[in-house]
């Protein structure tokens, strides 16, 4: 393990990582920082051959210490499948679409990541009760590594969160509340809580290590891509901890000398009625406000406002990236397209991306020589009640 410390995105002050942590004092999220120079001396894309088919693969810029075994239930390592069928629809070249289809993490969504790590370190640090509020597929990552480190789970989700999302934490054993609100009405729960229960707040980027399971999506696609990063990237964003963490780690991988300071062009994908970031990177803004009476039949997209929302757009314009809107029939007609034109289980989150796609295609953004990857965060099969809702046209 080479963590050195942590530090915080917005004003830089440091605090040691010994102690369970929220934020900053300035209530910015804080980052993991490590010894990159010690950790490249072991990690290369050459001595990864023969390591595990999961995320802990990349355990020297993971913050678990090396004595430790990881509490695994098999996540990362996902497929990044080929999608010509549509590329030819869209009138792009032949070899240059692919899908990373997380919906084959534990749990069925890429929030197995973050909270496979987070977990892990809040149980290694002292924690026996951990609080999230989720839109859906957090709560259920959480419930379960929580079970698999032997700690109590604490879910807050909206009223009208898919049943699925609700079974899996409670066949897990969590203990489940549904609220009458937003995924930010349920945050307010929990923090309100925390203290007189002994909770461990687990909120997205509320927490330092969520993050850190993230960002192995962008070490996973430099290996899955042979050695090269992709031109684009459109990512569906709620609270965002994937596209920080993805970016973080191609800030690492440059740092050990993996690549050098090419990057990929970061797009956000959100649903038109909650869409936070996409506005206020329309308004040149630095920060977004929140999304007054969010609304979308994509579960993951509901947040209407998101603690690192400054991160995300100085990363969207650094990267030569932008935002893109969807509304839902469009996202959830897309989601069944790429369902069908590829096998996978697409959520309306990744059908969410596909219409992004087809926008920014049409527009002459993405050209069709571009290296394209779109993320299908989560299984289909979780968003029983959004189909039902949106029937095939």
């Amino acid at each position: 393990m080479h963590l050195t410390h942590l530090s915080c995105f917005a004003c830089d002050k440091t605090y040691e990582a010994a102690n369970l942590i929220n934020l900053c004092d300035c209530g910015k999220p804080l980052r993991v920082e490590y010894d990159l120079e010690a950790a490249a001396k072991t990690l290369q894309p050459q001595t990864l051959a023969g390591r595990p088919s999961n995320l802990w693969r990349y355990r020297e810029v993971l913050p678990l210490p090396a004595d430790i075994d990881p509490p695994t239930l098999g996540e990362g390592c996902t497929p990044l499948l080929p999608a010509d069928a549509v590329a030819e629809q869209l009138g792009l070249s032949p070899g240059r679409l692919f899908v990373k289809d997380e919906a084959v993490n534990p749990t069925g969504s890429f929030k197995a990541r973050g909270m496979a790590v987070a977990v892990a370190m809040a149980a290694h640090l002292g924690a026996k009760k951990l609080a999230v509020p989720s839109a859906g597929n957090a709560g259920g990552a959480l419930a379960f590594y929580a079970a698999r480190c032997g700690l109590e789970a604490h879910i807050f989700m909206p009223k009208d969160v898919p049943v699925a999302n609700r079974l899996e934490c409670e066949i897990a054993g969590a203990n489940v509340t549904l609220v009458d609100g937003l995924i930010t009405d349920c945050a307010k729960i929990v923090m309100d809580r925390r203290e007189a229960e002994g909770w461990f707040d687990m909120s997205t980027l509320k927490e330092p290590y969520r993050v850190e399971g993230k960002k192995t999506m962008g070490y996973e696609l430099f290996e899955d891509l042979c050695g090269r990063l992709p031109d684009v990237i459109l990512y569906p964003t709620g609270g965002g901890t994937g596209l920080v963490g993805m970016w973080k780690a191609f800030e690492e991988m440059q740092a050990m000398g993996w690549i050098g300071a090419e990057r990929p062009r970061m797009v956000s994908v959100q649903a038109s009625g909650c869409a936070p970031i996409a506005r206020a990177f329309a308004a040149g803004a630095t920060e977004a406000g929140t999304f007054e009476n969010a609304h979308t039949a994509a579960a993951g997209l509901r947040v209407p406002r998101a603690i690192a929302d400054f991160e995300m757009l100085r990363i969207l314009r650094e990267s030569g990236g932008t935002a893109v809107t969807v509304d839902d029939v469009a996202m959830m007609d897309d989601a069944r397209r790429l369902s069908a034109a590829t096998g996978i289980c697409a959520c309306p989150e990744g059908g969410a991306c596909l219409t992004a796609l087809r926008k920014l295609t049409a527009s002459g953004w993405i050209r069709p020589e571009d290296r394209i990857v779109l993320f299908n965060t989560g299984s289909g099969m979780k968003y029983a009640e959004a189909f039902a809702e949106f029937p095939r046209r």
